[in-house]
């Protein structure tokens, strides 16, 4: 007879949590977000006033829009990876754990009891699952949208050159998936601010406002090799990816980095948490 009771390993799954947070609200709005960036971009250029697209044609990525779906989705990935992918990514993260104490009902799952640990690391995962998921939807979507509206032609670089429909894939997911990697900065640092604080906005405010003014210091040239030392330095590294052959130092040095800050980022946020009173 198999004995019955408390099991840590069953408390707060990954999957359970996933299930709260796909059932969010908040979680649908940023899906719908990221599928009316393209939505909205393509109607801006076949409803306005110039219809080849685009800047005036010359060889830049957003000159090449409408070209074909792939490059359609380098633009939008170009024009959301600044702004909204970043501030999806700390929503996800810096919503985690402030979220919960906001709601009164922190207390309550680690008095269930859920280790702390454990807690931190579903959230974590679902966090990232989230961004991933928002990144991969406004992918597909502008894949679709963009072969829809402007052919099935395959990637132009903006520095000369066709790529064939097998390096078309290459290329774009080598973006996105190095793109991903970068989402880490916003997500680390807005992770870490979900334990200090009980208010979701203020984690989310202040991871996106960090952010921006790290690349603002980082555009600061009077820094020189300093530049090198700042998360920002290598965000626009996935540009690599439309020469060939493909140049992988910088995208290997800025997803290196990624890795490691989130990590600190984490762990950081796993000491202040371990020690933090819990009342709310």
């Amino acid at each position: 007879m198999t004995e019955t009771g408390y099991r840590v390993h069953r408390t707060l799954t990954v999957r359970v949590e996933l299930a709260r947070q796909l059932r969010r609200r908040r979680t649908w709005i940023a899906l719908g977000l990221v599928i009316a960036l393209p939505l909205i971009v393509v109607a801006a250029v076949k409803l306005g006033p110039q219809q080849r697209g685009f800047g005036d044609g010359d060889l830049d990525l957003v000159g090449l829009a409408t070209a074909g779906p792939w490059n359609f989705t380098l633009t939008m990935l170009l024009f959301s990876s600044g702004f909204l992918l970043t501030i999806l990514a700390a929503m996800f993260l810096g919503d985690a754990v402030a979220s919960e104490a906001s709601w009164s009902t922190l207390r309550y799952l680690l008095a269930a009891p859920v280790p702390r640990r454990r807690l931190l690391r579903a959230k974590v995962i679902v966090g990232l699952i989230l961004t991933l998921l928002t990144l991969l939807v406004l992918v597909v979507a502008s894949l679709l949208i963009g072969w829809i509206a402007f052919g099935g032609s395959a990637l132009t670089s903006p520095l000369g050159g066709t790529f064939s429909t097998a390096d078309s894939w290459l290329r774009l997911g080598v973006v996105a998936g190095y793109i991903g990697l970068m989402l880490l900065i916003p997500a680390g640092i807005a992770f870490l601010a979900s334990v200090l604080t009980d208010v979701p906005l203020g984690a989310v405010g202040a991871a996106v406002v960090l952010v921006i003014v790290l690349n603002i210091v980082e555009a600061l040239e009077a820094l020189g090799d300093l530049r090198q030392l700042l998360p920002g330095h290598y965000t626009d590294a996935w540009t690599a990816a439309l020469v060939d052959p493909i140049s992988w130092n910088d995208m290997a040095i800025g997803g290196a980095y990624a890795v490691v800050f989130f990590a600190i980022m984490v762990a950081a946020a796993t000491l202040r948490f371990d020690r933090k009173d819990i009342t709310s």
